[in-house]
Order: C-alpha cells, then sequence, then structure tokens
C-alpha cells in the first residue's frame, strides 16, 4: 500500500512539472477541457432525466387513451401534448413541445463541439509560441548551457500543448459524437410520440363524428314517428257534435 502511494504521488508530482512546462497555453486547455465535459455530463444527465428509454412503446402508446396511468416526465410530456382541442392546436402544443426539450439541448452541443475543435487549435498555438521561445533563445545565445536549457524549454512547451489538446480533443470528440447519438434518438422519440398522439385524436375525432351522425338520424327518426303518430291520432278522432246522430225524442215519463 505505501508503494502505490508513492508511486501516486511520484506521478502527481511528474504531472505537474510537465503541466507547468507547458506554458500559458496549458491554462487556456484546461479551461477548455473543464467546460467541454462538464457540458457533456450536463447533457447526458439531462438526457437521462428526459426517461424516453426507461418506457417501453406499448407502455406510452397506452398511455395516451389512458391518461390516469402516466407517469414521469413521459406521462408530463403527454398530459402537455394532450390537451388541444383540434389537431392544430395539438400542432402547436408539440412545436412548443420541441422548442423547450431540443433547443437547450442542441444549444449545449454546438458550445461542446466548439471546445472540442478549440483544445488542438490552442495546443498549436501553444506550439508556435513554444518554436518561437526556441528560435529566440538560439538567436540571442551563445550556445553556453544556459541557451541550451532555453532551447529544450521552448522545445518542451511546444510538445507538450500539442499532446495535450489532443489528448483533451479525442474524448471530447467520441463522447460528443455519443451524446448527439442520443439526442438523435430522443428526437426521433419526440416525433414518434406526435404521428401516434396525432393518430390517436384523429381516430377520436372519426368516432366522435360517428357518434354524432348516429345522434342526428336517431332524432330525425324519432320526429319522423312523432309527427306520423300525431297524424294518426288527429285522423282517428272522435267525430263533431254537428256530425253526431240524433238520439231521437226523449221518452215520455210514467203517470
Amino acid at each position: 500500500m505505501e508503494a502505490l502511494t508513492q508511486r501516486i504521488d511520484a506521478l502527481w508530482t511528474e504531472a505537474q512539472d510537465i503541466w507547468l512546462s507547458g506554458g500559458w497555453a496549458m491554462v487556456a486547455i484546461a479551461v477548455i477541457a473543464l467546460a467541454m465535459f462538464g457540458m457533456g455530463t450536463h447533457i447526458y444527465f439531462r438526457l437521462r432525466a428526459t426517461g424516453f428509454r426507461a418506457v417501453d412503446e406499448t407502455t406510452w402508446r397506452r398511455w395516451i387513451s389512458h391518461p390516469r396511468e402516466r407517469e414521469g416526465r413521459v406521462g408530463e410530456m403527454l398530459d402537455f401534448v394532450t390537451g388541444g382541442r383540434s389537431i392544430t392546436e395539438t400542432a402547436n402544443l408539440f412545436d412548443q413541445l420541441r422548442s423547450t426539450e431540443t433547443l437547450p439541448f442542441e444549444r449545449d452541443l454546438k458550445v461542446m463541439k466548439i471546445c472540442v475543435s478549440a483544445a488542438p487549435l490552442v495546443g498549436l498555438l501553444g506550439t508556435v509560441t513554444g518554436m518561437l521561445a526556441t528560435f529566440g533563445a538560439l538567436s540571442s545565445g551563445s550556445g553556453g548551457d544556459k541557451t541550451m536549457a532555453l532551447v529544450a524549454k521552448g522545445i518542451s512547451e511546444a510538445l507538450i500543448t500539442t499532446e495535450t489538446g489532443l489528448v483533451i480533443a479525442l474524448p471530447g470528440l467520441f463522447f460528443q459524437y455519443q451524446l448527439e447519438r442520443n439526442f438523435e434518438r430522443y428526437k426521433a422519440f419526440l416525433a414518434h410520440v406526435e404521428s401516434a398522439c396525432m393518430q390517436a385524436f384523429q381516430r377520436d375525432a372519426i368516432r366522435a363524428g360517428r357518434v354524432a351522425v348516429q345522434r342526428a338520424a336517431k332524432r330525425r327518426v324519432a320526429r319522423e314517428l312523432y309527427a306520423r303518430w300525431a297524424a294518426n291520432r288527429a285522423r282517428g278522432a272522435a267525430p263533431t257534435a254537428a256530425h253526431r246522430p240524433d238520439p231521437g225524442p226523449a221518452p215520455t215519463p210514467a203517470p
């Protein structure tokens, strides 16, 4: 255990020496690395928080027609988009959902992409400044140990910054690619949900239209039947007093 601790301390000291020998560009690369991986971690956990991969298609399709069973982030999303009273209103709700759900991810991924591109460029800039320091030492020195130390420092700065920029950019590039794939899956999920909700809304509208037509037909038939019944009743009514037969003379009372 003690040997492992000493080994870790030695590696840490060596890393510090290498980092400090890279010059001012190492500070800029460190800031870029923190921003890039911090943004990537934020995107990763936000995508996980959506919960779209934890709910299978059969479940959320059932939630469309059974609102009481909805739960989680996907359930809240369905509660929001199924509140429209028409297809146009539902489409507008989905546009609002895409604006609130996808635009922050697109913005953060652009920032991460800029950081991935900037890391090797800053390393290359450190390489240029290191080579300039090397040529300055060669032109001003007399060839002694001091000159060789300045030359070695310039070359070290030139190489370390380039290496560090590439070491930061390569994992960031793969991380960004994985996050973009997950984000594309999330957008496909939203498009799939929109299509399913529109189909369900159309089915409900068609069913409601059929029910309305059936009710109207029943009311029309009921009115026709009532009109016929009223007409038959009027024709079968008792004759009036002018057309009644004469009952004859009234009988005389007995003496």
